[in-house]
């Protein structure tokens, strides 16, 4: 198993509530199984620099139901591939949610948090105990993931997990 950092800090991209998959990935570029491709055109339809504006590290902070609509796994791919250390938002889709952790991308719901950011501020995560740190001090308290969950995000994702349990021991 590969060791995953719980703690992220980096500025933050705001977005509101009911970001749908949609406008993470627009459905044209579903024909590529390159997520190179889908992280040149995240977020293209809200802002078509986007992609090219945030940097490995960066926070997305989102209102409720972020990742709503299709199921599509490109909008987590995406956003991982851009190197988006983590999304925290009120509350995400389920399907959405689910599709990112078994990419080993971390998501977060911290609820009440979008309201008490704004885009630029710099944010301490610690995902293993459920705290983020704002740029005032304050510290807001989130449910933590269970160490079920933070264990697919230390394999890299669930696939990987489940090929490390798998796989021969060496003696």
């Amino acid at each position: 198993m590969r060791w995953m950092i719980h703690q992220f800090r980096g500025p933050v991209w705001t977005f509101g509530d009911d970001i749908s998959t949609d406008h993470i990935i627009s459905g044209k570029y579903l024909g590529t199984t390159d997520s190179k491709a889908f992280a040149a055109h995240a977020f293209e339809a809200v802002d078509p620099t986007w992609a090219k504006k945030v940097k490995a590290g960066d926070l997305i902070v989102a209102g409720d139901n972020f990742g709503c609509g299709s199921s599509r796994e490109q909008a987590p791919i995406a956003l991982k591939t851009l190197g988006v250390s983590a999304i925290l938002a009120n509350s995400f889709a389920r399907i959405f949610f689910r599709n990112a952790i078994n990419l080993g991308f971390p998501v977060l719901e911290c609820p009440g948090l979008r309201r008490k950011v704004n885009a630029g501020d710099v944010l301490e995560v610690d995902m293993a105990r459920g705290e983020v740190r704002l740029p005032s001090g304050e510290i807001t308290r989130f449910n933590a993931l269970p160490p079920n969950v933070l264990e697919i995000l230390e394999a890299g994702g669930l696939v990987a997990k489940i090929r490390a349990e798998l796989s021969p021991k060496s003696s």
